[in-house]
């Protein structure tokens, strides 16, 4: 699945492919129905161009082992296709597994308690502790999973230990004591040809960094999609009749590259689908194109962020702030 990217062709489930895929020239532009708010989002099956409801997803979806939903972090948009695909979903096949980016290995112990109700959710925001936009963002899902007793996998690696290998290589695996080396895959750098080529990519758009630091940081991202893909792959075998709901970032699954390809190298004949979001410029209007279709099995249109910046030097204060908050965790 991973050479999609490269030959311009996408692997579908077998039961997303209900038509021929309709060819259209690269350079039309497809459009859909319009958005109508910030939360509104259009489905298309990838391999048909078909418009999908959730509903109809969820009946697509209903064989499949794992599915995969990227999302733009903070996007509501993204948030709600989750809440309300994960809902459908369950309905469909309740014995369900959610399994989350958002949540850490070393946060199990906090998050099992929230969801057997030993704790109180401020304990859980602050300890764990979530994500900043947890209330608006996950929390209703966490909600769903507590009151349908749905287990909640944290399967992504600790977050000091991917900072710290993203600033000293793979040479702080060394460092790590044996309880913490349990936190992440047992092979964290399993390199991925395809996606190596786009994190770098990624990066150079992103701003400069020197050759060490590029590659440290593309250590740091093995390290999140194999940890994610070994804790899901976990959880399906201790749960094989059950369906698993997995949410990541966008950059994680498309292509189904990152955590998806890390997964399909651990078990080949999982039945795994991926869902994909692609920005539009026009919400009246909104469009896609052919290579958007190669993101995932299924994509989803949705409109973007506000613009966070427009003044240059307010920018630097806000970033200079976030990396100095960042540099305060100390390696070994």
């Amino acid at each position: 699945m991973v050479s999609s990217i490269l030959t311009g062709c996408s692997s579908l489930p077998n039961h997303l492919t209900n038509r021929p895929v309709n060819l259209v020239a690269a350079d039309r532009p497809l459009t859909v129905e319009p958005l109508q708010n910030a939360y509104d989002y259009r489905l298309i099956n990838s391999q048909t161009q078909q418009p999908l409801t959730v509903k109809q997803l969820a009946i697509q979806l209903q064989d499949q082992d794992i599915v995969f939903v990227g999302e733009l972090h903070g996007n509501h948009a993204s948030h709600l296709l989750e809440m309300q695909l994960m809902t459908e979903m369950h309905i469909l096949h309740p014995r369900q597994i959610l399994s989350m980016e958002m949540f850490n290995r070393d946060q199990q112990s906090i998050l099992n308690r929230y969801l057997d109700s030993e704790i109180g959710e401020a304990f859980l925001i602050n300890e764990a502790p979530t994500w900043s936009n947890y209330t608006g963002s996950y929390r209703p899902l966490i909600e769903f999973a507590k009151q349908n007793f749905i287990p909640v996998i944290a399967a992504n690696a600790p977050a000091d230990i991917v900072r710290c290998i993203g600033r000293q290589g793979s040479a702080y695996l060394n460092k790590l004591l044996p309880r913490e080396r349990l936190l992440i895959a047992s092979k964290p750098l399993t390199d991925q040809p395809e996606y190596r080529l786009r994190y770098m990519d990624f990066l150079a758009d992103a701003r400069k960094l020197t050759a060490e630091h590029k590659e440290n940081s593309y250590l740091a991202q093995l390290t999140r999609d194999n940890t994610m893909a070994e804790s899901i792959y976990q959880a399906w075998l201790d749960n094989p009749h059950a369906q698993i709901l997995h949410l990541n970032g966008q950059f994680h699954s498309e292509y189904s590259l990152g955590t998806v390809s890390a997964l399909k190298s651990l078990n080949s004949k999982l039945k795994v689908a991926v869902i994909s979001p692609v920005l539009v410029e026009n919400a009246v209007q909104p469009s896609y194109s052919v290579e958007d279709l190669k993101k995932g099995d299924v994509i989803y249109l949705l409109q973007n962020q506000p613009e966070q910046y427009l003044d240059s030097r307010y920018k630097q204060q806000a970033r200079k702030k976030l990396f100095s908050q960042a540099e305060k965790a100390l390696c070994r």
